[in-house]
């Protein structure tokens, strides 16, 4: 028989124990959140990266860049550099978005007799056949991994065409799966920064096409420290052929800072109009 205090001692060893099961099973059910500490895939465990995606981040940003000459005053990663950027604070817009390590390996011309770009040493090309195997084997990777929306980003022009050919093809080929191959086109698209800048007083000459005012003043307001426009003032009458289409003399960090939000803004909006739109 029980005495009055060994019913109260097993009283209280039994509040304690609910006490003690309830904060386990608190824990357990705190450990099961999601837990990472990136939205950068290669910055990721496999264990983060699969809480991620169990937690609904199944779209994922491939961002492209490329390894080209930018003239005398900028480094050849410049597209990496904006594009690994650009696609951080397009996945953090978006919400329940991760980001794949920067495709640097795109297509840059031929290569016997060297064309484009490859005129100037530094510059690191692929064909275009192997640019769309690439971008094949790391949509069907991301794929096997349970990523629902793949989202391609490309911050140089050799990039495009491949782009939209291979997300064409997977979306088609996986339109049973409900798995989405997107080519963001929105974000290469510099016609409205082209307008901004033309209403702002620049000229069309001083804009250009490559390594001119809206490269320079991206990178600048990314890595400014990849940037050095005295170089360029020092060279230009030195070279018969610096690489720059345009005038990046009145390039700023803070022009910069605008024009590629105005990317990033576009191609938010465009992947949010696809993620609302039911796949086929």
């Amino acid at each position: 028989m029980l005495t009055p205090l060994r019913k109260l001692t097993r009283a209280w060893l039994a509040i304690g124990a609910a006490a003690l099961v309830g904060v386990i099973a608190t824990t357990l059910l705190i450990r099961a959140e999601p837990v990472f500490r990136s939205i950068a895939i290669d910055e990721m465990t496999w264990v983060e990266v699969r809480a991620a995606r169990d937690a609904g981040y199944t779209t994922v940003i491939v961002p492209t860049g490329g390894l080209e000459q930018n003239g005398p005053h900028m480094a050849i990663g410049k597209h990496d550099y904006l594009v690994r950027e650009a696609a951080n604070r397009i996945a953090q817009n978006l919400g329940k978005t991760l980001v794949a390590p920067v495709v640097s390996f795109v297509p840059q011309g031929g290569f016997d007799p060297p064309e484009g770009h490859l005129r100037f040493p530094g510059t690191i090309g692929v064909t275009e056949q192997v640019f769309d195997g690439l971008l094949d084997g790391i949509a069907r990777s991301l794929k096997a991994g349970g990523f629902r929306t793949i989202c391609l980003i490309g911050d140089h022009g050799g990039n495009q065409a491949v782009q939209k050919a291979v997300a064409d093809r997977l979306s088609r080929e996986w339109a049973k799966d409900g798995v989405r191959v997107v080519h963001v086109a929105s974000y290469y698209d510099d016609s409205q920064q082209i307008a901004r800048l033309l209403k702002e007083g620049y000229t069309r000459e001083a804009i250009g096409q490559h390594a001119g005012l809206i490269d320079t003043a991206e990178l600048m307001s990314v890595r400014p420290n990849a940037v050095d426009l005295a170089r360029y003032r020092e060279t230009f009458f030195l070279l018969q052929s610096s690489g720059v289409s345009g005038d990046p003399s009145a390039a700023t960090g803070e022009l910069g800072a605008k024009l590629l939000q105005m990317r990033v803004e576009a191609a938010t909006s465009e992947i949010k109009g696809i993620l609302t739109t039911p796949s086929r």
